[in-house]
């Protein structure tokens, strides 16, 4: 074979295998099946001893870049939680398209639908839910199976949808505890969800017990999954750093997965994970734990692994609360309560997140350092702090 031959083989060579990382490249930059499912807005429209129905508005939404999405199949699934048992009472679900030109059919069947670029195409969810007696009933766990068709082929996904079923009176909670410089109320909420707001939250249940100079605090997780900051791990697709560097945790440590770690890889990036990782392993040989911790961000400290939480988010994770700061402000700003967001345990561990500026960490420590809100099912995730003055002069 001549140099001439040998040259030209290898420049169709160079450039196939040019080609090759192009269409890769481009490829990889390629948002694929980017098909969401709203959480909505829902409603309980029937709530009688006998019977409920639920109603969910959700939307279709279509962020795929210059391409259509098609969704040929979806369903719900619906879980019951109650504080008794489930027998005699039973659930069915329907699911109806309301974008324009659809066909509701009596059979229920869904047509498969083509979802336009950039559109936000809108459906509704109707839950039938009856039985004798009700009144045990505490939550739905709303489980949305779809399917998106389109350049990434076939995939299934899933919207996890938690509604409350049952709403305590703000009058149920009155039983003010003493604390080392402060009055504390423990107060009970429904389980809260991402269909809640805490500035809601507050004026529902708390604001008829405060007095001026009272603070609230909410505990970092109900704030996170009121932000929607939960996942299931079958939506996580843990990748090498994580499914690695997971075995290298304690394994009471919600990092100590390769899905839990993941979680915090989706939100930092690998390389950090990987550079904190191993800068706060030399830092421990040389005496100074927690600066994988430091390094990796506050996220890293604030995920809960599944177990971690109230069921159903057992089920889940639960990463931490986003701009904690901004939520104070609002809350302060719109009920008049001086606020805080806070992790406490039952190990005297007390961890401010943010507060408002005329609110003392410190005096949060002291008044929290029991843990009045619990670690268990209390489902009191809401406490009031009233500064007690000759408490403080003491």
């Amino acid at each position: 074979m001549g140099n001439f031959a040998i040259a030209l083989l290898g420049l169709i060579g160079s450039g196939l295998l040019a080609f090759l990382l192009l269409l890769e490249l481009q490829y990889r930059r390629r948002p694929g099946n980017k098909l969401e499912l709203t959480s909505g807005k829902w409603e309980l429209d029937v709530y009688e001893p006998t019977r409920y129905r639920l109603v969910g508005r959700m939307e279709l939404c279509n962020q795929t870049e210059r391409l259509e999405i098609m969704v040929p199949q979806i369903r719900a699934e619906v879980k019951l939680l109650s504080a008794g048992s489930l027998e005699g009472i039973t659930s069915t679900s329907r699911i109806l398209p309301r974008f324009k030109d659809a066909v509701v059919r009596e059979d229920g069947y869904w047509e498969g639908h083509i979802v336009k670029i950039g559109k936000r195409d809108p459906i509704e969810v109707v839950i039938e839910i009856q039985g004798d007696d009700l009144s045990q009933l505490r939550v739905a766990w709303v489980q949305i199976h779809f399917l998106t068709y389109g350049p990434q082929g076939r995939i299934p996904r899933v919207r996890h949808v938690i509604v409350p079923l049952t709403f305590p009176k703000p009058e149920d909670s009155t039983q003010w505890r003493p604390a080392t410089n402060s009055d504390v109320l423990p107060i009970r909420t429904h389980l809260l969800t991402h269909l809640d707001d805490p500035v809601e939250v507050v004026r529902r249940y708390v604001l008829p017990h405060a007095a001026p100079g009272d603070v609230v605090t909410i505990g970092e997780t109900p704030i996170a999954i009121m932000q929607g900051r939960f996942r299931h791990p079958s939506e996580i697709r843990p990748g090498w750093v994580a499914r690695r560097l997971c075995y290298l945790f304690l394994p009471t440590s919600s990092l100590a997965t390769a899905c839990g770690l993941q979680a915090l890889v989706d939100i930092v990036g690998p390389g950090r994970v990987l550079l904190a990782f191993l800068l706060g392993s030399i830092a421990k040989v040389f005496g100074r734990p927690g600066v994988f911790y430091q390094l990796a961000g506050e996220q890293a400290r604030l995920i809960d692994d599944v177990t971690g939480t109230l069921p159903p988010y057992d089920q889940f994770i639960v990463l931490g609360p986003d701009n904690a700061q901004a939520v104070v402000d609002q809350i302060q700003r719109e009920t008049g309560i001086s606020a805080a967001i806070v992790d406490v345990n039952d190990l005297r561990a007390v961890k401010v997140l943010a507060a408002s500026a005329d609110v003392s960490p410190a005096f949060l420590q002291q008044a929290l350092i029991k843990n009045p809100a619990g670690n268990a099912a209390e489902q009191t995730p809401v406490v009031l702090i009233r500064p007690v003055k000759s408490k403080l002069s003491e």
